[in-house]
C-alpha cells in the first residue's frame, strides 16, 4: 500500500506560458490546429477504407502512419489546451499519466519512421520489379510489415521506459509541455547513466536503420530509373518517390530540431514550441502532401465536388 502511495503522486507539467494578452489566441490557434489535422487524418483514413479503388498496398500501408498521426495529435492536444488555460500551479498530471504519454510519444514517433522504411521497400519493388508486385506485395506480405512497423518500436520503447520506471523518484517537476522519457528519468536523483546510453543506442539504431533503408532502396531506385529507357517508369518514379522522400525529410527535419535544442537550455521556449509543432506539422502535411500526389484521390474528391455542385443546381430549378 506505501508503494502504491508513493508512485501514484502528482507531478508538475512546464507548461508553455502565454500572457494573458495571447492566451485565448494560442488557445485558439492549437485547436484550430487539432482539428485540422484530425480532420485530414481521420478523412483519409475513413476515404482508405471506403474506397475500394484505394485498397492499394501503397494507401493501407500509409494508413498506418496516418494512425500515428492520430494517436499523436490525441494523446498531446486536449491537455495541452487545458493546461494552456489553467495557472501554472494547477497544472499537475499523474505519474501513470505521464508514463503513459512519455510511453506513447516515443512509440509514435519511433513508428513513424517504421512505417516510412516499409513503405520505401513498397516503392522500391512496385518500380524496380513491376512484374512480381502482386506477388511480393500480397495481403500476407502487409500484415508482416505492419507488425514489424509496430511491433519493433513497441519492444524498444517498453525497454526505454521500463529503465525509467525502475528509478526511484525524489523530484515532482517536469520540464517540458509533454512527458516524454528524459522527463522520467530527471524526476530520479539516481544514476542515470543506463537510460543515456539505452536512449542514446537506440535513437542512433533508429536513424541508422532509417536513413539507410532509405538510402539503399531510393538509390537503387535512381541506378534501374538512369539505366532505363522506359519514360513511363521514370515519371512514376518521380512522382511516387519525391512525395515519400518529401514527408520523410519533414519528419526527420522536425525530430532533429527538437533534439538539437535539448542542447541549449536558453532557447527551452522555443524547443518546447517544436515539441508541440513535431505532432501537429508532420501529421497534417502528411496526408495534404499523399492527397494531392495521388491521382485516385484527385478523381474522387472532382467526382464528389461535380455530384454536389449538380445536386445544388438541381435544388435551385
Amino acid at each position: 500500500m506505501e508503494n502504491f502511495t508513493y508512485n501514484s503522486f502528482m507531478l508538475q507539467l512546464e507548461a508553455i506560458d502565454f500572457t494573458k494578452d495571447v492566451v485565448y489566441t494560442a488557445f485558439f490557434l492549437f485547436l484550430a490546429f487539432y482539428i485540422f489535422t484530425m480532420s485530414l487524418n481521420l478523412g483519409f483514413l475513413i476515404l482508405v477504407i471506403t474506397e475500394k479503388n484505394l485498397h492499394q498496398p501503397m494507401y493501407i500501408l500509409f494508413c498506418k502512419l496516418t494512425v500515428s498521426d492520430i494517436i499523436a495529435a490525441t494523446e498531446v492536444f486536449p491537455r495541452l489546451l487545458v493546461d494552456i488555460l489553467r495557472p501554472p500551479s494547477e497544472r499537475l498530471i499523474s505519474y501513470y499519466e505521464c508514463m503513459v504519454q512519455a510511453f506513447l510519444t516515443h512509440l509514435v514517433s519511433s513508428t513513424c519512421h517504421t512505417v516510412l522504411m516499409i513503405m520505401a521497400f513498397d516503392r522500391y519493388v512496385a518500380i524496380c520489379n513491376p512484374l512480381r508486385y502482386s506477388a511480393i506485395m500480397t495481403s500476407r506480405m502487409l500484415v508482416k510489415l505492419s507488425v514489424s512497423a509496430w511491433g519493433v518500436p513497441f519492444l524498444f520503447v517498453s525497454v526505454l521506459i521500463g529503465l525509467s520506471v525502475r528509478l526511484n523518484r525524489c523530484r515532482t517537476f517536469v520540464s517540458n509541455p509533454l512527458c516524454d522519457n528524459a522527463s522520467l528519468f530527471k524526476l530520479s536523483c539516481e544514476s542515470v547513466e543506463i537510460n543515456n546510453i539505452y536512449g542514446l543506442f537506440y535513437t542512433v539504431l533508429l536513424l541508422v536503420a532509417s536513413v539507410g533503408c532509405i538510402v539503399l532502396t531510393y538509390g537503387k531506385i535512381a541506378v534501374i530509373c538512369l539505366t532505363s529507357k522506359n519514360k513511363s517508369m521514370k515519371k512514376k518514379a518521380l512522382k511516387t518517390c519525391s512525395t515519400h522522400l518529401v514527408v520523410y525529410l519533414i519528419l526527420l527535419f522536425s525530430g532533429f530540431s527538437v533534439i538539437a535544442l535539448h542542447r541549449f537550455p536558453q532557447y527551452s521556449y522555443y524547443r518546447k514550441i517544436l515539441t508541440i509543432l513535431f505532432f501537429v506539422v508532420p501529421g497534417s502535411l502528411n496526408t495534404i502532401i499523399y492527397g494531392v500526389q495521388s491521382k485516385e484521390i484527385r478523381n474522387f474528391l472532382s467526382e464528389k465536388i461535380k455530384r454536389h455542385q449538380c445536386f445544388q443546381l438541381k435544388n435551385n430549378k
